[in-house]
């Protein structure tokens, strides 16, 4: 939603979309409007792209390149070898011999080999033939953006750390196209958060993490300017190595006229949430809370609006037994999507937020323009959002969760002038309007040679490739 804003706001300007997806087979839920002239998938999770591995003599080469790169994820002391032999993959991927590489039996030897190197912490947990496969196939996967055709001029802009960044480095790297980064959340410490329970062993997740910690650094030191959804993320970002001077918090922002007002409240109490059922939601956290809002409010509801991604079914089962076990299933209704999102608003006495990660998060912001009281976790820039005009708990604590929402049910008053401040704050400072235009001014700056200042009112400076070499 947040690109489709970003184009259609600027119909004068030319957009080419490489488009990060899973399996190539989503479909296409955006029109694509005319200022796009190109639109490349890269699916990630499709079938392998078709290519041969190397031989001969580019074979040594490109496993010792690979030997290199994978000594960079798990040797501090290596740390040197990764952009060089990132970059050396990326000529690989544009030839069509890198997934067929990454696949290969020689691959394989080498990250044993790698693991089993004296002095590498990870060879103590004795790494597995199992390990080595599930490792190089998530790295083959991972790596292919490296595919991706790049632009030789203009801007190119990355809309989340990560993977989604690799074609902008490369186009960086080949052409000196000005590499424009946005983080709406912090891509590394969501993988952090989401390794810590995934499936894998640990050789696999250390190798994994060692990767994704690197391609965030070395983004961070090629990008023109780094552009975080909030202030909290340049925490991240400059403990990353991004100098203060190329950070410059852009909001996100939403149509007032979109999002007005909504009607009365429900007579019957009721919290609502708005979201994808997703463990990084917490709704588990919201669910307990809601147990404690009951045992005071006997009729209170709970409705959660959206869909549940694949591979979330368990997750969302976990959810409903929780609500069984604490006696609440009767007022706990996980509606499923909802084809207007302002009705899942509407829907209760007060927007909840239960997340234990966030950027700035879209559903507050638009609940907020709708002028409903809303209860919040402290997460990300929730509380930059919010100001004084909602309430902010600490995250994956219930009791605090449920206080907030009893004194706000508690009182309608307060909920009326909460909502009220809410809508008033979103229409000062957080329109789509200012997102488009800031990111106008940035792409006009840019792509004619100009670092826009880091804040506004400060002078920008010409683009200069990002320090070190090639």
């Amino acid at each position: 939603m947040w690109c489709d804003q970003l184009v259609r706001g600027m119909p004068d300007v030319d957009f080419r979309v490489v488009a990060v997806t899973g399996t190539g087979r989503e479909p296409v839920v955006w029109e694509v409007p005319p200022q796009v002239s190109s639109v490349v998938a890269v699916p990630l999770w499709g079938p392998a792209p078709a290519g041969r591995a190397p031989r001969g003599r580019r074979r040594r080469v490109f496993l010792a390149a690979f030997e290199r790169f994978v000594l960079s994820l798990l040797d501090p002391a290596c740390e040197r070898y990764f952009a060089r032999e990132l970059y050396r993959f990326a000529d690989e991927a544009a030839g069509g011999t890198l997934s067929a590489g990454l696949r290969s039996e020689g691959a394989l030897r080498t990250l044993v080999k790698v693991w089993r190197r004296p002095g590498l912490e990870v060879a103590r947990a004795r790494p597995t033939l199992h390990d080595a496969l599930t490792a190089t196939e998530l790295l083959e996967h991972a790596l292919r953006p490296l595919a991706a055709p790049v632009p030789e001029s203009g801007v190119a802009h990355a809309v989340s750390g990560g993977l989604a960044a690799l074609p902008g480095l490369v186009a960086h790297h080949r052409h000196g196209t000005p590499f424009l980064l946005t983080e709406h959340g912090i891509y590394l410490r969501e993988r952090y958060l989401g390794y810590r329970t995934g499936p894998y062993a640990w050789p696999v997740k250390a190798l994994l993490l060692g990767f994704f910690r690197l391609l965030a650094q070395e983004s961070y030191r090629r990008a023109a300017l780094v552009t975080p959804g909030n202030r909290y993320n340049r925490r991240w970002e400059e403990r990353g190595g991004t100098p203060a001077e190329r950070i410059r918090t852009v909001y996100n922002g939403v149509d007032p006229q979109a999002f007005p007002q909504v009607g009365p409240e429900p007579e019957v109490p009721t919290l609502s949430w708005a979201g994808r059922v997703d463990p990084i939601k917490d709704l588990e956290t919201l669910v307990r809370a809601f147990a404690l809002v009951r045992a005071e409010v006997p009729g209170a509801r709970l409705r959660l609006f959206g869909g549940t991604p694949r591979g979330g079914e368990g997750y969302r089962r976990r959810c409903e037994e929780l609500a069984v076990e604490l006696g609440v299933a009767d007022a706990v209704v996980f509606e499923g999507r909802v084809e207007d999102i302002r009705d899942a608003y509407a829907a209760g006495n007060v927007v909840m937020l239960s997340s234990i990660s966030e950027g700035f998060p879209f559903t507050l912001i638009e609940a907020m323009s709708c002028g409903r009281a809303t209860v919040s976790t402290d997460v990300g820039g929730v509380r930059e959002a919010v100001g004084d005009a909602g309430l902010v708990v600490p995250p994956r604590e219930p009791e605090p969760m449920a206080r907030a929402a009893l004194e706000l049910l508690a009182d309608p008053p307060r909920r009326a002038r909460m909502g009220q401040e809410a809508r008033s704050r979103v229409i000062e400072r957080f329109t789509l309007a200012r997102t488009v235009e800031t990111f106008r001014v940035i792409y006009r700056d840019l792509a004619a040679g100009v670092r826009p200042g880091a804040a506004d009112g400060v002078v920008g400076r010409p683009v200069v490739a990002a320090e070190g070499g090639r």
